[in-house]
């Protein structure tokens, strides 16, 4: 039977609850336990997929195809596991089984309620992956904070689970936030104390305390907290700002917080936490002897975690390269031929990010064309691969009105055009192509040398494709497909010939790198940033010598 860890949060939301879940199902894992985690969502939506990324961040797509929250993102890049469509559940998506089973009778002409009819489909879905599966432990974190009425079903249904199993069959952690006053100069924990008062009221009780700090905690202030939330002082947690969220489960594993739970949880068969790799990794990512400046060509740069699978995937990339990735934001938006050179000069690489929509699309463009024509290291993402094959093409096949008819429906030279079992979808939500899907890749390409295989599977988000109907011209010129999907023939790997290293996808591969696996392409990328750096350092040394 596998044992349930909640982990909720208090006082402010954005605290890290899903890193704090990570972290300690990373530890769980270090000591030979079957671990996995779900995160359940208290907004209406069935899914992130249709949700703007300045309102939730990047949509994180899973193998099996769901739409999903970032931080399964973080699930899998801690665990190197994947996730799928039951590891997120959205109110939204427990309504929709309710109201489709009312429809359909089951409920013999009851009254549905929130309590039992919502709560029971969400306890359904908590312990749905301990039933179907071998785990040791399902990690479930619950979004939104403490005290939010959409919360409130999840913490009700915590608190039946807690009472329907046995007490060391279930735990709940919760994050809390111990903010320190400059004015008095002291840590506050009145805020943590209301929060564990406002759970309590709710019937659930917190077994052990993460409190986030900027300042160290010290025994007195623990044992403070734990005498006013009645918890023991051991299960008060420090967890303090750190300059990685790499460095948090090393943290966690100081602070003891992976001992608290087994001992909670009565478990004693586990082994000393093996977590080696994880610790040379994180040595590279705090020591790097090599830095690269890579810019990020995209429309959400305000918001952070809109690229947050990207950015993770350069610090993979960055380690295996001994390497420090600065990432600079570039708003395509505000691109133009005029200032094209000032945005990019001094870059080692150009990375252009997926999107969708008609904003921004010719900054896109314009900072291809300075990438194929200047020898930069060029990595486009869905969208961004889509843009270099519209540069390329007025560019260099000369035709001027080359466009995507999700930008320009009435376009004489869809270049990228719809994809044809699109054509037909009307609902938004879940109808792309989503999941992961085959390729073939060409020998002696680009592709293949990255991959050094001929066959992979890689996970996509679009409904635009490219419009086959070019590629012979674009090859005769030297852009080529060097990666198909065999079923249908879609384009799935572009490259330049005769340039240094100049390569978009259609899929996303930034979905599926992990700090053990870092993804391939990033990896390669990073080294062609880096052979550019020295390049231009060479030339550079080379004329001062001259001189």
């Amino acid at each position: 039977m596998a044992k349930y860890i909640f982990v909720t949060g208090g006082v402010t939301s954005s605290l890290g609850k899903g890193i704090i879940a990570a972290s300690l199902a990373k530890l769980l894992q270090a000591r030979g336990l079957r671990v996995t985690i779900q995160k359940f969502d208290p907004y209406i939506n069935v899914d992130p997929g249709t949700l703007n990324p300045y309102e939730h961040g990047e949509c994180f797509v899973t193998e099996d195809g769901a739409e999903t929250d970032l931080d399964l993102g973080h699930y899998e890049r801690f665990l190197n596991i994947n996730t799928s469509q039951a590891n997120n559940v959205t109110t939204g998506r427990i309504y929709q089984t309710v109201i489709n089973r009312e429809r359909e009778g089951d409920y013999l002409g009851k009254t549905v309620q929130v309590v039992p009819h919502i709560t029971d489909e969400i306890k359904r879905r908590m312990l749905l992956l301990g039933e179907k599966f071998e785990y040791d432990i399902i990690i479930t974190e619950i979004g939104g904070t403490v005290g939010d009425i959409e919360s409130l079903p999840f913490i009700e249904a915590v608190r039946q689970i807690q009472w329907e199993l046995p007490e060391s069959d279930c735990l709940v952690v919760h994050l809390t936030l111990i903010p320190y006053l400059k004015a008095a100069k002291e840590l506050k924990t009145k805020p943590t104390q209301h929060s564990v008062k406002m759970m309590s009221e709710n019937g659930v009780h917190p077994d052990i305390l993460v409190c986030r700090t900027e300042r160290p905690l010290g025994d007195e202030l623990k044992r403070k907290v734990a005498l006013f939330c009645n918890v023991k002082v051991d299960a008060v947690i420090e967890a303090a700002d750190a300059s990685t969220i790499y460095e948090v489960p090393i943290a966690m594993l100081r602070e003891k917080l992976d001992l608290i739970v087994l001992k909670k949880l009565n478990i004693h068969n586990y082994n000393e936490p093996e977590l080696t790799k994880w610790k040379e990794f994180l040595d590279k990512v705090k020591h790097p002897a090599h830095k690269v400046t890579i810019g990020l060509i995209g429309k959400y740069i305000e918001l952070q975690d809109a690229y947050k699978s990207i950015l993770e995937s350069f610090i993979h990339a960055g380690a295996m390269n001994d390497c420090k990735v600065q990432v600079l934001n570039v708003h395509s938006e505000y691109i133009d031929d005029q200032n094209v050179e000032e945005k990019l000069l001094g870059l080692d690489g150009l990375l252009v990010a997926p999107g969708f929509g008609t904003r921004g699309v010719e900054g896109k463009i314009i900072a291809v064309k300075y990438a194929r024509e200047n020898n930069l290291p060029f990595f486009g993402i869905c969208l961004g691969m889509q843009m270099a094959a519209i540069e390329f093409a007025r560019n260099v096949l000369n035709i001027a009105d080359a466009d995507s008819t999700e930008m320009n429906p009435d376009t004489r030279n869809p270049v990228i055009d719809m994809m044809e079992e699109q054509k037909k979808v009307t609902m938004k939500g879940g109808t792309m192509r989503l999941g992961s899907y085959p390729c073939i890749i060409k020998e002696n390409t680009l592709a293949y040398s990255i991959y050094g295989t001929s066959e992979i599977h890689e996970r996509h988000r679009h409904r635009w494709e490219f419009n086959n109907k070019y590629l012979k011209e674009f090859e005769n010129s030297g852009m080529i497909a060097s990666g198909i999907n065999p079923e249908s023939g879609l384009v799935e790997i572009m490259e330049l010939k005769n340039h240094p290293f100049f390569i978009g996808v259609q899929f996303h591969p930034e979905l599926k790198s992990t700090v053990e696996n870092p993804h391939p392409i990033f990896v390669h990328f990073i080294k062609a940033a880096k052979e550019f750096t020295k390049v231009n350092q060479d030339k550079s040394l080379l004329t001062r010598v001259e001189a």
